[in-house]
């Protein structure tokens, strides 16, 4: 039986801005194709995990640091994944590097946004502030958000959506991470769920 929907799940470390944002597009309507039945997070605390809750969504938390290694960690993130019969992982702000190994068994299963224009401040170090500490310190005047598919390179996957936003006087990180996730992030991110979720179900069909 062909689906209708494909089955997302959502891997956060922190607040879980991003989540919501998917959340909302998808409570009116706006994705279609898929449906986030998991939110994962490596840190207990994430406040993420309550806003799952709150939309009665399965929550589970995979500390990195409670496992032996690697391994561990991603087995068990890997036994959650098949569990729930996950179509399509989403790295909304999910701070723990996944191997060449795990990523490797989910070609173009796995998406992540990353607050800057790829290939500009990104691979391995460039996360959260950091990304608009060094765009600010490089004196761009515009920045932005990408969507790209995740490989064994950290940031270097295929590109899905990009969008700029410009750089204004007087800005810190703070500031200009925000305007960001406002103008680019929280629209990019919900519309490649639904863009690469409605290409998973038409190749079902083929």
């Amino acid at each position: 039986m062909l689906k209708q929907t494909m089955n997302v799940a959502v891997l956060v470390s922190g607040g879980g801005t991003n989540l919501q944002a998917i959340l909302d597009e998808q409570e009116k309507g706006n994705i279609k194709s898929g449906k986030v039945v998991l939110v994962i997070s490596d840190q207990k605390g994430a406040y993420a995990l309550s806003r799952a809750r709150d939309h009665g969504i399965r929550a589970e938390v995979v500390a990195r640091r409670e496992c032996a290694s690697q391994k561990e960690f991603e087995e068990r993130i890997r036994g959650l994944i098949e569990e729930c019969g996950i179509d399509l992982m989403v790295l909304a702000g999910f701070l723990s590097i996944l191997s060449e190994d795990f990523t490797a068994d989910y070609p173009k299963r796995i998406i992540n946004i990353h607050p800057s224009l790829i290939p500009s401040f990104c691979g391995r170090g460039f996360y959260g502030l950091r990304v608009h500490e060094a765009a600010l310190a490089k004196g761009v005047k515009v920045s932005g958000a990408t969507v790209h598919f995740v490989n064994e390179i950290p940031d270097g996957g295929e590109i899905i959506f990009q969008k700029a936003v410009e750089v204004e006087e007087g800005d810190t990180p703070e500031i200009l991470q925000r305007r960001i996730m406002e103008q680019a992030e929280w629209k990019l991110l919900p519309m490649a769920v639904e863009k690469v979720c409605s290409d998973m179900l038409k190749e079902e069909i083929q």
